[in-house]
């Protein structure tokens, strides 16, 4: 298979959009977004030693939540902001530097319901590498990234169901010192899914 950009951005169109869940909370039913809070993240895709790795960054003690998590750039959508592309793209340059016009938006994921009451849109972009990033500090620890064919080796993570649910949740094993979990690991594990691994 030869992951080029129109292959991703093919996959991403073509799959089917329906909402999930990180595995900890239900998806309302029916579904009503209005419900709950607007949030995205954007999925950095690099081309780094001649395959493609997703760019993660590690949450400080020092945030409200999700202290020292593994995670996506990505939060809360503004009220004026019409798409999940514009926040995820806002987030992304808040949070470690990167200008939204160096993003090449290539889709997104299905929306996921967290256990937060979150309705969190995934937009996957590439961006250049290396870059000079610009790290807000007082929220993110750590900018690392993870090939993808790592994460696509099934002994890397695993998954269980929850008895009372059915609903999968995902984990990694740890990866450089960092340990993937939870609705990112989700997400990751989805986006595989939607490429072909």
């Amino acid at each position: 298979m030869q992951l080029t950009e129109d292959y991703i951005a093919r996959c991403l169109h073509e799959a089917k959009q329906t909402p999930s869940t990180d595995g900890y909370a239900e998806i309302p039913q029916p579904f009503d977004a209005e419900s709950l809070k607007c949030a995205a993240v954007l999925i950095p895709l690099v081309s780094h030693d001649d395959e493609w790795h997703l760019l993660f960054t590690r949450r400080t003690d020092a945030v409200e939540s999700h202290k020292g998590q593994v995670s996506f750039p990505g939060g809360a959508c503004d009220d004026e902001e019409q798409t999940a592309e514009q926040t995820a793209l806002r987030e992304a340059e808040e949070e470690i530097g990167v200008r939204p016009r160096d993003v090449r938006v290539l889709g997104r994921l299905n929306p996921m319901v967290t256990i937060t009451h979150f309705r969190v849109t995934p937009v996957v972009g590439v961006i250049p590498w290396p870059y000079a990033f610009r790290v807000a500090s007082i929220e993110v620890a750590r900018i690392f990234t993870i090939p993808l064919t790592w994460l696509a080796d099934a002994s890397n993570r695993w998954e269980l169901f929850r008895p009372d649910t059915g609903q999968p949740i995902v984990a990694y094993h740890p990866y450089d010192g960092e340990l993937l979990w939870g609705a990112t690991a989700r997400m990751t594990a989805d986006f595989l899914r939607i490429l072909g691994f």
